[in-house]
């Protein structure tokens, strides 16, 4: 009887340990899988942001492929926009300014404190910082609920801003430059290499690329100090330059862009699908996204080596785009 009773305890205890064994088998495989069944991640998606004439704005939640419109409250033309502390802010025509604090899903408008078109906005050490015809440069330090007007040292029109190394650096007409490296309270002139018209600027590995009219890239490697002009493939307008994975992308006129590994020391051009104008670029999630008139839309999945066409909602020209992580 006593060895029958072993017998049994003994089988007891031995299926209790393959049991939890593979319990702890399980458990071990979706932890290194990276999935889980008990929890529901709710992080908002990465999501692609574009602008256009008329107020319309467009987004992406899957990756640029695909977009859909999104509900404006203007009907100005809004020419840039730009993402920083989970806000979507964007501008243009008559100073017109209107963000998102839903991952882009709808839009409201902002108080602006200025008439003047707004060409260029961008998000650096919690502040935004638009910039405009006539020199005009506003900023917020509230995350887009309220704009003031800052000193400007120049009346050319600026048409594009960025930030990289506690520095903001505007770009506009005439190869004008300036930058602020007191987050945005004051400004100065900064000798410029070129005078034809500068419509973007980008920061990228401690280097600033601005892009403008006659295919002419102009750069910068001491944080926007003095700039030299680089050779360009290019002969058309270049509207937009972004940067990402080590490499920067720049586009423009008649779908032509380009696109440089060697920090923007020499550009090689890029295979285009579309002869249509493109008037804005940008990075996210190991994919380039670049648009402009009627309603162009094309991303890169490879660099920006090559890219494709994706299907638009809107034949409006679009003119700024963005990402948000």
């Amino acid at each position: 009887m006593n060895k029958v009773l072993y017998t049994i305890l003994i089988s007891v205890f031995s299926l209790t340990i393959i049991s939890c064994s593979k319990k702890e088998e399980s458990k071990s495989s979706s932890s290194s899988s990276g999935t889980t069944t008990t929890t529901t991640d709710t992080t908002a998606p990465s999501v692609f942001v574009s602008v256009s004439n008329s107020g319309n704005i467009v987004r992406s939640t899957d990756n640029g492929s695909s977009f859909d419109n999104v509900t404006s409250p203007t009907t100005n033309v809004l020419y840039a926009v730009t993402f920083g502390n989970t806000t979507f802010m964007s501008v243009g025509s008559a100073g017109n300014i209107v963000r998102s604090t839903n991952n882009g899903a709808s839009f409201d408008n902002v108080t602006s404190p200025t008439g003047q078109h707004l060409r260029g906005v961008t998000f650096g050490n919690e502040i935004f910082v638009g910039v405009g015809y006539s020199g005009n440069i506003v900023s917020s330090t509230d995350n887009g609920s309220s704009f003031d007007n800052v000193t400007s040292p120049t009346g050319q029109h600026l048409r594009g801003v960025t930030f990289g190394n506690n520095t903001f650096v505007g770009v506009g007409n005439s190869g004008n430059i300036v930058r602020s490296t007191n987050n945005g309270s004051s400004w100065d002139n900064t000798t410029s290499p070129t005078a034809n018209n500068l419509w973007g600027v980008t920061f990228g590995n401690n280097t600033f690329v601005g892009v403008g009219a006659s295919g002419n890239i102009v750069r910068s490697t001491d944080n926007g100090a003095s700039w030299d002009n680089e050779t360009s493939s290019l002969s058309v307008t270049i509207r937009s330059v972004f940067f990402g994975n080590n490499t920067f992308v720049a586009v423009g006129m008649s779908g032509n862009i380009v696109r440089s590994t060697d920090n923007g020391s020499s550009w090689d051009n890029a295979t285009s699908p579309t002869t249509n104008h493109l008037k804005g670029v940008t990075f996210g999630n190991n994919t380039f996204v670049a648009v402009g008139d009627g309603g162009t839309i094309v991303k890169s999945t490879n660099n920006g080596s090559s890219f494709d066409n994706v299907t638009s909602p809107t034949a409006n020209h679009l003119y700024g785009v963005t990402f948000s992580e």
